[in-house]
C-alpha cells in the first residue's frame, strides 16, 4: 500500500508521481541519505562501473545528479551518455530502479546548486581529482588548504568540470517486498523519453 494515501501503489499510473510519494516516504523513515542511489556507467570495454551518489532533484521527468566530469564516471557519461540507477529505501523494504539517456544540467542550474554546498565541499570539488590516484591524505588536505587560502577573500566558485547530469528514464520500475519473495514489481516503459509510458507488472 501507499503509504500516504491508502491505495495500492500497483493501481498507479503516473510514474513520477508515485516515485515522489515513495521518496517522501522514505524521507520520513531512512536513518541515513534516503537520496542514496546506486549509479551504474560502462566502460570503454563495456565492463561496468558502479557507485553509489546522491539523487539531488527530480525535475522535468528527470534524475539529477552532480559529479567530477574528470572522475571515472564522467569519462564513461562522456563516451556513453546512458546510465542506470536504483534506490533501495531497506526501512520500508522498497526500491526505485531506472535507466536511460543522460543529458547535462545547465550552468546556471550547476551553479546554483554549487552556491547551495557547504563550504568545505565546495572546495573539496576543487581539492578532489577524483578517481585519480592519491599519494596519502596529507596530499589532499593540502590542497584543500590551498584552495581555501586562493578563495578566502571571496566566495567559492563552481570549479568547470563539476557538472549536473540528468537521467531520462525510458524503465521505470518500483519493487516492493511481499512475504516468501512474493514481491510486488511494476514497471513502466517507453521506447524514448518523449512518449508515453507503458505499465505492467512483473514476476517477483
Amino acid at each position: 500500500m501507499n503509504k500516504l494515501t491508502g491505495r495500492d501503489f500497483t493501481e498507479e499510473t503516473e510514474p513520477f508521481q508515485l516515485f515522489a510519494s515513495w521518496f517522501e516516504a522514505a524521507q520520513k523513515s531512512e536513518p541515513n541519505d534516503p537520496n542514496a542511489m546506486a549509479l551504474a556507467t560502462v566502460d570503454a570495454d563495456g565492463l561496468p562501473n558502479v557507485r553509489m551518489v546522491l539523487l539531488k532533484a527530480v525535475e522535468d521527468s528527470t534524475f539529477v545528479f552532480y559529479s567530477n566530469s574528470e572522475s571515472a564516471k564522467g569519462q564513461e557519461l562522456q563516451a556513453n551518455m546512458k546510465a542506470a540507477a536504483v534506490l533501495h529505501w531497506k526501512s520500508l523494504r522498497r526500491q526505485v530502479r531506472f535507466r536511460g539517456p543522460v543529458t547535462l544540467a545547465s550552468d546556471t542550474e550547476a551553479d546554483a546548486y554549487f552556491a547551495s554546498r557547504a563550504l568545505q565541499s565546495r572546495l573539496g570539488a576543487w581539492a578532489s581529482q577524483q578517481s585519480r590516484p592519491l599519494e596519502s591524505r596529507f596530499a589532499l588536505e593540502a590542497a584543500v588548504a590551498k584552495y581555501a587560502a586562493r578563495f578566502a577573500l571571496g566566495g567559492v566558485p563552481r570549479p568547470p568540470h563539476w557538472i549536473g547530469y540528468k537521467i531520462a528514464p525510458v524503465y521505470l520500475e518500483f519493487w516492493s517486498d511481499g512475504a516468501f519473495r512474493l514481491h510486488d514489481r511494476i514497471a513502466f516503459r517507453r521506447p524514448t523519453p518523449q512518449e508515453p509510458w507503458r505499465k505492467e507488472r512483473l514476476y517477483p
